[in-house]
């Protein structure tokens, strides 16, 4: 029986065909680059320096989509099968180590980084020199897996199903916040229903519909959908627009302490104020072993008891 002779990669063969499979995985050039930490323009170089090399077309692309050929299909199901292996032994060799190495993709929401991110990375990153932290800030309800993230911080109750979700820091409490200048020139609300005579800054969702909110007294519970002039996709724009004196915002109340504290804002209708579910870093299960991940949610968990 003839001895097969022993296929030889080069350092350029892998990578190529990495960059392939990210392309076919997420269908985009844009996000396939974006996850690869490379430019679009390399990346379009690097497929089709592979096919000019194996003399087949990979990828169908329009100004549009892009999918696989049929011998694309064919050889990104079967890489997807070699780099899981590859994936798995360089976990194992990272695992004896003393400290992780490697690289952790993050899909966080705005309120995440100021809460978790801002004040709480600086400590792992400290403690792991070695680490590397991809974040990217996202109010939309994005698939984790297919977009190519590692983890996912975001408020418990809107965590996906069949995923692993730990708990970071207590139940938030929501509040309704309005500058003195603002509440000066209006009167101040006494119940809830009292908002639809004010100017309120309204919040889309990452689900991309205008939130309603949530007001409870006891168990006396209020769902106030209020006007507004002015809709915001995150907090933050809601803050600052209400430190300009344009309106009622609403938000967690540990994202503005400083600014009640100091006066430019007030809490409205304080005794409505409700506690909510806390926030939840979340990962799929087949992820556990990941470098990096379980010291990330260990250095967390320290710093943000429940």
């Amino acid at each position: 029986m003839p001895v097969r002779p022993v296929a030889r990669l080069s350092r350029s063969d892998l990578a190529d065909l990495n960059a392939f499979r990210a392309v076919e995985r997420l269908r985009s050039f844009t996000q396939a680059a974006v996850e690869l930490g490379i430019t679009t323009s390399a990346l379009s170089h690097a497929v089709r320096n592979l096919e000019g090399r194996l003399g087949v077309r990979l990828l169908n692309r329009t100004s549009r989509t892009v999918s696989p050929t049929e011998a694309g299909a064919k050889l990104s199901a079967r890489l997807n099968v070699g780099f899981e292996e590859i994936i798995e032994a360089l976990d194992e060799i990272n695992a004896s180590r003393e400290k992780p190495v490697g690289r952790l993709r993050l899909n966080v929401l705005h309120d995440g980084a100021r809460l978790i991110i801002g004040p709480h990375l600086p400590a792992f990153l400290k403690r792991y020199p070695d680490m590397q932290i991809d974040i990217t800030v996202d109010d939309r309800m994005v698939d984790i897996i297919s977009e190519g993230f590692d983890a996912g911080i975001r408020y418990g109750g809107t965590v996906p199903e069949d995923f692993i979700a730990v708990k970071l820091g207590q139940e938030l409490r929501w509040v309704a916040v309005a500058s003195p200048r603002y509440l000066y020139h209006h009167q101040s609300p006494f119940i809830p229903e009292d908002l639809m005579a004010h100017s309120c800054i309204q919040i889309r969702t990452g689900a991309g519909t205008i939130y309603k909110w949530e007001f409870r007294k006891d168990s006396d519970y209020r769902e106030i959908d209020v006007p507004g002039q002015v809709c915001v996709g995150d907090t933050i724009t809601g803050i600052d627009l209400a430190l300009g004196d344009v309106g009622i915002t609403y938000c967690p109340e540990k994202r503005v302490e400083k600014y009640i504290k100091n006066g430019e804002l007030r809490v409205v209708l304080p005794d409505w104020s409700p506690v909510e579910p806390a926030m939840y870093l979340y990962y799929p299960r087949n992820r556990h072993n990941l470098p990096g991940l379980h010291e990330f949610i260990t250095v967390l968990r320290e710093r943000m008891p429940v």
